[in-house]
């Protein structure tokens, strides 16, 4: 299988241009620029990637009851690589890789979804006046009515969205494109009714997110090595030039520092105007947000989850587990500190969601797909809801772990497939089953020749389950199945009757073996003419 990674890898070192290190002065602005781009705390729980303007990542609200149980999963029919935006009502938005963009209520239910024609691997970003932006690879940057999921217009950017998107109080749109050799890497400036603001040209391609400051500069990094920080009117302020790739998002603290990862293994820490302060070597190129807690404390991952002083000190490292890595999941901060973030087993091994304490200490983990990876970044809501999404080898998942105020068995599956067959030969059923709070279900599964399937691996409410055997006699078989929940509640079971009458071709062999064993004379005569 040839991954989203390796194809763009393979795009990266043929179209890559590096530019020489440009540092300028400043450009004067007028005072009504920068009051048009100073920001205001969305009255939203998670309006956007790492949740504000400053990109800190800090949740509002606490996590401190949230353990390792799914309440509910939601199945999908991509890969969900982008973060999830929650709005005052705990409505949940976000995209995936078939090319969706959906709304689900806080019980997991689908309420809207819409369709863009490529992969969405961006977060969606609410806006105040309660429109939804998403930006998707097939070039273009929609506006949708979050309320209704009506589309209100889109902008051809000529490039991929790989990157989430920032919005000023103005209304303002910011984003990075890459991937198309003349018009693709570039910063855009959108104004609310779909028209361009401005564009400015990078030397590579960008899939950074943009933060951006108290006095309204704008800082993107693009895969030309180069942090970007820019005017509101669209003209260059400075550029700081690292090692390698600067592809994931940067950070601002209270004072106006700046972080940001590169892929040259280095956490960098700017001063506003564009001088370094220190570099602390994290390892592993690093593509995540450097979160930032309340007390100043950086938050990065890469092969570990480092906490890194103000001063660029290590506080402490966390040791993900046997060949876990973190890959563009960035770390979410919830209100008492503790720090949930996603993680990438092997290739394709599976990945899980693990919370830590504020101390680097381990609180929970749980592994939530087998065969995939975790991208997503983590999203917390009003109730301490934490969700995050997954990219199995097929579809995609998204997940919540929340508290759950009353339970209820699953409903009795239903069974499909072939009702009459063949002695050892291979037949596929499949199972599904409904449960009322759209908690993850496990099912039990037995064959009628004596053998069953254990429990399964948990699967969502109403996904399709196929399942394969094989009878080795014949015979009438009833199949009975039944599901049982995350709080370990049982279904009834459900039926469905196969017949494997014997093989007809099987009765004849053994009649004609038998015929010769009593006339061997005939069998002779019979190899001679034959």
């Amino acid at each position: 299988m040839v991954s989203k990674k390796h194809t763009i890898c393979i795009i990266i070192l043929s179209t890559m241009l590096i530019s020489p290190l440009v540092i300028g002065s400043d450009i004067e602005i007028t005072k009504e620029e920068i009051n048009s781009t100073i920001s205001k705390l969305m009255d939203y729980p998670w309006p956007m990637q790492c949740y504000n303007l400053h990109h800190t990542s800090r949740s509002l609200y606490s996590t401190q009851y949230i353990n390792d149980f799914e309440k509910w999963r939601y199945r999908t029919g991509g890969g969900v690589e982008g973060g999830i935006a929650i709005d005052n009502e705990g409505i949940i938005y976000f995209g995936d890789k078939a090319e969706k963009i959906n709304a689900l209520s806080p019980n997991g239910t689908l309420i809207w979804r819409n369709s863009t024609d490529m992969w969405i691997t961006c977060c969606p970003t609410l806006s105040e006046d309660g429109t939804l932006y998403v930006g998707s690879w097939d070039h273009y940057l929609y506006a949708f009515n979050k309320s209704t999921g009506e589309r209100k217009w889109r902008f051809n950017t000529k490039g991929i969205i790989g990157g989430s998107l920032a919005i000023s109080d103005s209304g303002t749109i910011y984003f990075g494109t890459g991937w198309d050799s003349i018009t693709g890497d570039r910063i855009w400036a959108i104004n609310p009714d779909g028209t361009e603001k401005w564009q400015y040209k990078t030397g590579n391609d960008i899939t950074s997110s943009p933060a951006i400051a108290d006095d309204g500069t704008i800082y993107i990094g693009s895969m030309d090595n180069y942090l970007y920080a820019m005017n509101p009117n669209g003209t260059l302020k400075w550029k700081f030039k690292t090692e390698h790739y600067v592809k994931g998002p940067p950070s601002i603290a209270d004072d106006g520092t700046i972080y940001i990862g590169s892929y040259d293994d280095y956490l960098y820490s700017l001063k506003p105007n564009g001088t370094m302060k220190w570099k602390c070597k994290v390892g592993y190129g690093t593509e995540t947000n450097p979160s930032i807690s309340e007390d100043g404390i950086i938050y990065v991952g890469g092969e570990k989850l480092y906490a890194i002083y103000p001063n660029g000190t290590k506080k402490w490292t966390f040791n993900l587990g046997a060949d876990r890595k973190i890959e563009g999941s960035c770390p979410a901060i919830s209100s008492d500190g503790t720090i949930f973030i996603g993680t990438h087993i092997g290739e394709v091994d599976g990945g899980e969601i693990i919370a830590i304490n504020p101390d680097g200490t381990e609180k929970w983990r749980k592994k939530v797909i087998d065969q995939g990876w975790i991208e997503s970044s983590p999203s917390i809501g009003k109730d301490g809801t934490v969700y995050i999404g997954s990219s199995p080898e097929t579809g995609g998942y998204l997940h919540a772990f929340g508290p759950q105020e009353s339970n209820s068995a699953p409903k009795t599956p239903t069974i499909s497939g072939k009702k009459n067959g063949r002695p050892r030969e291979e037949y596929w059923y499949k199972i599904s089953a409904v449960d009322p709070e759209n908690n993850p279900i496990r099912f039990y599964i037995e064959w009628g020749d004596g053998t069953s399937t254990g429990w399964t691996r948990e699967h969502a409410s109403r996904e399709d389950y196929y399942y394969p055997h094989t009878w080795s006699k014949s015979g009438t078989f009833m199949i009975r199945v039944k599901a049982k929940d995350n709080s370990g509640e049982e279904s009834p079971w459900g039926y469905l009757e196969v017949n494997i009458p014997r093989n007809r071709a099987t009765i004849n062999v053994m009649w004609y073996q038998w015929f010769l064993e009593r006339f061997p004379k005939l069998e002779r005569l019979l190899n001679i003419l034959y």
